[in-house]
């Protein structure tokens, strides 16, 4: 039995072959399909690449060669339109590590557009802490980290990707270096290399505990000075441009809302990367920053692309718990301050508040076990004891050491009356990673033609059912550089004609609606999206049930139908464009997606715990995949805005 995209169709369907038993569909959503490839299958249905005849690239990395003429075409370009199209080579959406890495090699080729929804330094990049996992001590070995790899991944990991992965991440970190990356040395004047839950050895390149920050800066700073990428702050994608070349839906570009401005703005490109991050903010607490809200994964499942593992969300064990702290924070905060996997790693114990060491009894790694483990020892700990955070203790390390290791942490805790380095920190865990996404090959290809995916939006099975702490930035500077060269080829048999740009209505701006209904729209989404995050903590958190995700499915359901026909009926249409409501579908577009995808899957692993299937089974250790199917009766989170344009002739290739 395998799974195929069937041909000669405009939507996404499976086709199964072999015993022909069905696929799993939640009845609350209708327009997604679950299959789960048979074990044997699972490397060769994977790569998205085999089912699409891609071949892999060979990679010869070659040295700027635009012009002036080029960069003038370029800025032309941008102009074009009275501003409200913009043609380019590239279209980046997401400005973290993968978006901008990426960018910088393709700019050697054409030019970029770095599609931001904040400022350019607002992503989840700039909140890493921990590192960046490379095998870079003798004593290591590419084995050693993916064997830790695929155990933290509870064996769900494509062993192609994990070697990928581990085997290129060493050089990757010494690009970075090149570029003006500072990470710590040791006294010796190597790298100095820390260790997290999960790692059996000292892997971690680190910039004391803002990794993530110092990343991000040298990436911005060669972006910044280079002459062929154009940054668009502030700009919110809304949906991707998509087309039907026969079976194949093709990618055109995005539409994106100027947020500034409320100014609709079409970007058309002959290459797509999604490069979004995650979906933390479908949680009431999460570590994500504010702009985390599923953006990506939606806009990519509405235009038809693959998604995979979905159920697997990533829980931090230990994010700071402002209601322990000495003094209280005045206002809530719009995303939970992480308290990094390295300070576990560097001998942080955690007890109950009686002051009761307890992973041990959970685990006999104690508290380097996996996050997942970790997460659910600390959730498990809380509901028998009826508290609410529990305490992480670093203090009986050297002050010096501790507050060289942490200089972010200390400061913050000691903003509310807390010395980390004699009291311990209170921590809760919080939705920090989402393992699943869009489904990628080897080089970061969709099923979706001119459509390439990197970093956490991504699910190019790495992960498995659970990330190893730092392998996220690793992944994410892999996987940026693997897609450039399938990119340029792409770019390079296709051709732009301006005339395109009409070929999908355009999104508008609800200005014919008076102020007190935008008033009363935008309070009636705050307060479904409060309610949505509310169900999904319930209902849809680290430990689960058949029977609180089919309450959390129908809830989600009537939520969202509650919400459009309010809107509807204030006169809202379904072409309109809005922050807030767009955030607002695709945070319903991933609830769903993490729910249904929750509910096929029979068994408990990694990330996935659910009381009614208690342990692992063989038998499921299989990806869980969903196929769009047709949008005809969909929900309005989970089709484009615009008219799926199947007439429209395709950029050539």
């Amino acid at each position: 039995m395998t799974t195929s995209i069937a041909a000669g169709s405009s939507n996404l369907h499976l086709r199964i072959v072999g015993n022909g038993h069905s696929c799993r569909q939640n009845s609350y959503l209708s327009d997604l399909t679950f299959k789960k490839c048979m074990q044997n299958e699972v490397s060769r249905s994977w790569r998205l690449s085999n089912l699409l005849q891609t071949e892999r690239a060979n990679f010869s990395w070659s040295p700027a060669v635009e012009n002036s003429k080029r960069i003038k075409e370029a800025v032309v370009s941008c102009l074009r339109d009275n501003n409200s199209t913009k043609y380019f080579d590239f279209a980046i959406i997401g400005s973290g590590v993968a978006g901008l890495r990426y960018a910088l090699e393709v700019a050697k080729h054409g030019s970029v557009a770095v599609i931001t929804k904040a400022e350019p330094h607002e992503s989840n990049t700039n909140y890493a802490q921990g590192g960046v996992s490379a095998v870079l001590c003798p004593l290591d070995s590419v084995e050693n980290h993916m064997r830790d790899t695929i155990v933290a991944g509870a064996y769900l990991c494509d062993e192609e990707t994990v070697k990928v992965v581990c085997t290129e991440g060493p050089e990757r970190v010494k690009e970075l270096i090149a570029m003006g990356a500072s990470f710590d040395h040791g006294e010796d004047g190597n790298l100095h290399l820390a260790r997290e839950g999960g790692h059996s050895h000292h892997r971690i390149v680190h910039a004391a505990d803002m990794t993530g920050r110092e990343i991000e800066r040298a990436l911005l700073e060669a972006v910044v000075n280079n002459p062929n990428i154009f940054m668009f702050e502030h700009h919110f994608a809304v949906d991707l441009l998509t087309s039907q070349d026969g079976s194949h839906t093709v990618c055109h570009g995005v539409d994106t809302l100027n947020t500034e401005t409320q100014e609709v703005v079409r970007f058309i490109s002959k290459v797509t990367l999604l490069a979004s991050g995650g979906a933390g903010h479908i949680y009431p607490t999460t570590t994500n920053p504010p702009v985390a809200t599923g953006d990506g994964i939606a806009m990519a499942h509405r235009a038809q692309a693959v998604i995979s593992n979905m159920e697997f969300v990533q829980f931090h064990p230990t994010a700071l718990a402002d209601e322990g702290l000495p003094i209280t924070p005045t206002k809530n905060r719009e995303n939970a301050f992480l308290i990094t996997e390295a300070v576990r790693g560097d001998g942080g114990i955690l007890f109950n508040l009686s002051r009761e060491r307890f992973m041990p009894q959970y685990d006999e790694r104690a508290e380097l076990a996996p996050r997942d483990v970790v997460a659910r020892s600390i959730d498990d700990q809380l509901k028998k004891r009826n508290e609410k955070y529990v305490l992480l203790d670093i203090s009986h390390k050297p002050r010096e050491i501790i507050v060289s290791h942490f200089p972010n942490i200390a400061s913050e805790c000691l903003k509310y009356g807390l010395d980390i380095t004699r009291d311990p920190i209170p921590v809760v865990p919080a939705a920090h990673y989402m393992c699943g996404g869009v489904r990628a090959g080897l080089q970061g290809e969709t099923n979706v033609r001119g459509l390439y995916v990197a970093g956490e939006v991504a699910c190019t099975g790495l992960h498995g059912a659970n990330r190893l702490a730092s392998n996220s930035l690793l992944e994410a500077l892999v996987f940026a550089r693997r897609a450039v060269q399938p990119s340029i080829d792409h770019m390079s048999r296709s051709t732009t004609d301006m005339g395109h740009s009409n070929s999908w209505a355009r999104p508008i701006i609800p200005k014919s609606l008076k102020d007190d209904v935008m008033e009363k729209v935008l309070r009636k989404t705050k307060k479904v999206r409060k309610e949505l995050r509310r169900t999904m903590w319930e209902y849809v958190g680290i430990v689960r049930s058949t029977t609180r995700l089919e309450t959390a499915a129908k809830r989600v359901c009537e939520l969202e139908g509650e919400w459009e026909e309010y809107l509807f009926r204030h006169g809202w249409e379904s072409t309109m464009v809005g922050l807030e409501a767009c955030e607002m579908r695709n945070l319903f577009c991933c609830a769903k997606l993490v729910i249904n995808s929750a509910l096929a899957r029979h068994e408990s692993r990694g990330l996935h715990f659910t009381i009614d299937f208690p342990h692992v089974e063989e038998s499921e250790r299989l990806p869980t995949v969903i196929f769009p199917c047709s949008q005809v009766k969909s929900t309005w989170s989970s089709r484009q805005l615009h008219k799926h344009h199947s007439s429209l002739e395709p950029l050539h290739l």
